[in-house]
């Protein structure tokens, strides 16, 4: 790299060289005056050259899918377009589809269904070989402490799990091999255990653990409780270790307290032994809980504690299978920690930091690296707002004590970039073509739209030797993480299948009442309960009239006979808060009460027809 490429790519961030810890911790961090506003003219030029845009009617190379942040769903976009495909509502209730309002959806969120928030985080592909096999979605909620599975051939959530004992589960992550035999996830928030009043003053008594769930069952297989909290997490291509980074070593219950230490930590976690654990009975159950819990705290067995600087963030495994890589936040630097050594740690023949093969110093807030499989890795800087482009095996000469230069490239993104990911990277399959950056702050690069600006998702064609930004997309409620999976890796059916799990319950139901949902169109009374069953066929419901009584507890059954498409039926009660989604061949319920005499209209709330203002039908209540 030529000293005036260096100077370009280096100059913004001269005057934040001397920023206190404080002022990165502070207000200063979020402020984003030493960003620069604008693009440089290559970068300008790069992006007019839409290298990222796919013409009307073409499809995308690759499926997108974004967490939703704070409005708890996942969103499904096509990459290189950016362009927003779908919502898959999660943790959140979504009157389009009438998740958190049907009935198949409040059985799929349990006891959870009262929570009317989510905070929805890192979503992940299961795997199979380490390579992404497109049979499920996981995503966890921090707000409330739960993990989601999404069914990536219908799109929809179909399983959500609690996680006892712990609380804000935040970093997640997947066995990559042999297959993804487990959901890995980090609880944040150190808590009393049991936490049930004791120990309120006493936090050298709070805990936190790495919780494992089975992902098929999605029931918690095992936790271990660790010394400190629990950040962000990722797993190794042999199966046998999981590492998680700590940024609160000191169990601080302020915000100084959490930034007094120099160092803290990575916890690597040895699965197999966990699972011998567990086999052998070494494990205790805390409160009403059955899950198995071990204790992972510092001279156990099962965890190993390599310090790095200083409070860590993210956690990332390279896809040659070779490194984690934890980054520093508070520390200009991302550690490299050889995974080959790993066993030679739990065998106590070497020390901690014996691990850490390289050590880069890449530039202010190093949050999350990605890769390109060709042997370069990508940080966000989250102060300098930049991403840096840098030579993995370059970074390690240079630690071992040769003169190399071992950074590449960097490039100005807009504003204060957090979670960055580049294409197939969390599998074998790193290609290398496109890096997503998810910028925390957008400013200037939109409409102002009042106080609450939207975020600002990135594209970066990485396929050459240098960076290119091609493409800004505003996005809401602070989408936190994304993965990019090959579109062919992905195989999502076009109608519903009669026999489908999702909306078995449902099909039980209306066998016990002696309905043949294909072709019954009849209400069954059960003292106060009254079950309407029905059709659907554009550009009408099988029954178009239906009467009940005031107080009546009401559900309404409608399966949507038809088989075209892309031809979904809605159905919405007017005045009574009940909506729902009925895909062609789907069967979907919605329960409520008829509190108010008098004529109640429903319609399809999904347009399917030329005559869908007319698809129509009448509640009659009669006064109790």
């Amino acid at each position: 790299m030529s000293d005036k490429k260096q100077i370009e790519n280096l100059g913004r961030r001269h005057f934040l060289r001397n920023s206190a810890v404080t002022g990165v911790a502070g207000a200063g961090l979020a402020s984003g005056f030493g960003a620069g506003a604008l693009m440089s003219s290559r970068q300008a030029q790069a992006a007019g050259a839409a290298e990222g845009s796919v013409a009307p009617g073409e499809l995308d190379e690759y499926y997108g899918f974004w967490s939703g942040g704070h409005s708890g769903e996942v969103r499904v976009l096509g990459v290189p377009s950016m362009r927003e495909l779908m919502r898959i509502p999660v943790f959140n209730t979504d009157s389009a589809t009438g998740w958190g309002i049907s009935n198949e959806s409040r059985r799929i969120l349990g006891d959870s269904a009262r929570f009317l928030n989510g905070d929805s985080h890192h979503p992940h592909v299961s795997m199979t070989d380490g390579r992404y096999d497109g049979k499920y979605l996981f995503i966890n909620d921090k707000a409330n402490t739960r993990v989601a599975r999404i069914r990536l051939d219908i799109m929809k959530t179909d399983k959500i799990t609690t996680i006892p004992n712990v609380q804000a589960i935040h970093g997640l992550r997947l066995q990559k091999v042999p297959h993804t035999k487990y959901v890995f996830c980090n609880a944040e928030m150190p808590i009393p255990q049991i936490n049930d009043g004791r120990d309120l003053e006493n936090p050298e008594n709070y805990w936190t653990m790495f919780n494992a769930v089975d992902a098929e069952s999605m029931d918690v297989a095992w936790q271990v409780i660790v010394d400190g909290n629990l950040d962000n997490t990722d797993a190794d291509y042999t199966g046998r270790f999981v590492a998680s980074t700590c940024y609160n070593s000191e169990k601080g219950m302020t915000l100084s307290e959490t930034m007094s230490a120099e160092r803290d930590w990575v916890v690597v976690f040895d699965v197999e032994a966990i699972e011998a654990a567990v086999a052998a009975g070494e494990y205790e159950t805390l409160g009403d809980s059955p899950v198995p819990v071990l204790d992972g705290r510092k001279g156990s067995q099962l965890t190993r504690y390599i310090p790095v600087p200083k409070n860590p963030h993210g956690l990332n495994t390279s896809p040659d299978g070779k490194y984690f890589m934890a980054n520093g936040k508070l520390s200009p630097t991302v550690t490299i920690i050889a995974i080959d050594k790993l066993p030679e740690l739990f065998d106590d023949a070497i020390e901690p930091r014996d691990t850490v093969v390289g050590e880069p110093e890449l530039g202010l807030g190093p949050l999350h690296t990605t890769f390109d499989g060709r042997g370069y890795a990508y940080t966000t800087l989250f102060i300098d707002s930049q991403v840096a482009k840098w030579n993995i095996e370059d970074a390690i000469r240079h630690y071992n004590g040769e003169e190399v230069n071992y950074i590449r490239q960097k490039l100005d993104v807009h504003y204060q970039p957090g979670h960055n990911h580049a294409s197939l990277t969390e599998s074998r399959d790193a290609d290398g073509k496109w890096l997503v950056v998810l910028c925390k702050f957008s400013k200037d690069r939109f409409l102002p739209v009042g106080p609450l600006r939207p975020e600002n998702d990135q594209l970066i064609d990485i396929s050459g030797d240098e960076m290119k930004l091609v493409h800004d997309g505003p996005t809401y409620a602070e989408p936190h993480d994304c993965i990019l999976v090959r579109a062919d890796q992905i195989n999502p059916v076009r109608v519903w299948q009669r026999d489908d799990p999702f909306f078995a319950d449902t099909v039980a139901m209306a066998e016990a009442d002696g309905v043949a949902l294909e072709r019954d169109n009849k209400v069954v009374r059960d003292g106060n309960k009254v079950r309407v069953y029905m059709t659907s066929v554009a550009p009408t419901f099988g029954l178009t009239e239906f009467k009940v009584k005031q107080g009546d507890e009401v559900t309404v059954v409608i399966t949507n006979l038809d088989q075209v498409e892309d031809l979904t039926h809605g159905f919405c009660m007017v005045n009574h808060g009940a909506q729902m989604e009925i895909g062609p061949q789907q069967t979907a319920s919605v329960t409520f009460v008829a509190d108010k005499p008098g004529v109640h209209w429903y319609y399809c709330n999904w347009f399917c027809h030329a005559m869908h203002m007319e698809m129509t039908g009448r509640m009659l209540v009669e006064k109790a």
